[in-house]
């Protein structure tokens, strides 16, 4: 009888060590000390964020404040015009009231077929009765100047098809919904045969600290990650190990920032808390880009989730790291 116990502990702690082989991906900080100055081009994108901050999440936005939905809705659509870009919506019904995504797509050079389809996308909703300057005007205004970067300085070569892609609905309570404007969009995509080899949702990445303790997170993986707010974190679903990887290495490479990447399970808290939930459910690969929201800042879903509230230096530096990235992507031989 020892023996069967002994050999259940023994399979036990190796089915452990194998979930936390696949979960945990590059827990260590490559990158420490202090940061190095702003380059001139981050100076410049910091200020462009702030302005898209304060444009899209000054005031409460989403089917309950309609007016100021689309009023954001429309700022996106004017500012990806300027850019030279011919946005596209997907509407639909909620409430008895016509919400949409908002999308630019870049094809692959020369119409030639894309090897497959790269999906980058952010909410533009806000909860509750908040602003919702981080959550998300970040990741909206992040997108705006992506958008803006590949316009400017198009890719010297692109083997992918790249969606940029402005999501509405995806708070309280749409979330994990059929309503949910991700939801929407990755049931679409799936409908068409589209190939989408992976998606990233920029979901709240505009709050850091660097004080010891500011940062908490879900059992276990409070015992392997770091305890200071002051990275941004890659975080996956069950089969975007591959893709969450390849990507946060190139981000590393590309910028001096710390970051941190790992993949759980939907029932871990907090893992599925965004967009990239719903692609999951259609069976690609998907991952968020925060600054882990409840984890580390006190302004999530409050009041005071305001534009006065975000950190534009960080969010410039994360910003130009993903611009790395998705050349980097789309540019791709497989």
């Amino acid at each position: 009888m020892l023996y069967g116990i002994a050999a259940t502990i023994i399979l036990l702690v190796a089915a452990l060590a194998a979930a936390l082989n696949y979960a945990i991906i590059f827990p260590r900080l490559p990158f420490r000390g202090p940061l190095p100055p702003l380059t001139a081009r981050e100076q410049d994108l910091g200020r462009r964020l702030r302005g898209h901050v304060e444009a899209v999440a000054s005031k409460p936005h989403s089917v309950r404040y309609y007016a100021n939905l689309e009023k954001s809705a429309l700022y996106i659509e004017r500012t990806l015009a300027s850019f030279g870009f011919d946005p596209r919506s997907q509407r639909y019904d909620v409430e008895g009231k016509s919400v949409r995504n908002i999308e630019v797509v870049l094809e692959p050079d020369g119409g030639g077929a894309a090897k497959g389809t790269y999906v980058f996308g952010a909410h533009y909703d806000s909860p509750d009765d908040t602003p919702g300057a981080n959550d998300n005007g970040t990741g909206v205004a992040a997108l705006l100047e992506l958008a803006r970067l590949l316009a400017e300085q198009p890719p010297a070569a692109r083997t992918h098809r790249l969606r940029l892609v402005f999501f509405v609905n995806e708070e309280q309570p749409y979330s994990w919904t059929e309503a949910m404007g991700s939801w929407r969009y990755a049931r679409s995509l799936s409908e068409a045969g589209e190939k989408v080899v992976g998606m990233a949702a920029l979901e709240t990445i505009g709050y850091f600290s660097d004080k010891r303790g500011s940062q908490s997170f879900p059992s276990p993986f409070g015992l392997i990650y770091p305890d200071t707010g002051n990275f941004i974190a890659f975080v996956g679903l069950p089969g975007s190990r591959r893709f969450l990887g390849r990507t946060l290495r190139c981000f590393r490479r590309s910028v001096a920032f710390p970051a941190i990447g790992g993949v759980a399970p939907a029932f871990i808290d907090g893992v599925a808390l965004s967009d990239h939930w719903s692609f999951h459910q259609f069976g690609y690969p998907a991952f968020m880009i925060t600054d882990t929201a409840p984890y580390r800042n006190p302004y999530y879903h409050r009041l005071n989730d305001t534009p006065a509230n975000v950190d534009y230096e960080s969010l410039a530096r994360v910003t130009a790291g993903l611009d790395a990235v998705i050349r980097f992507l789309i540019g791709a031989k497989t």
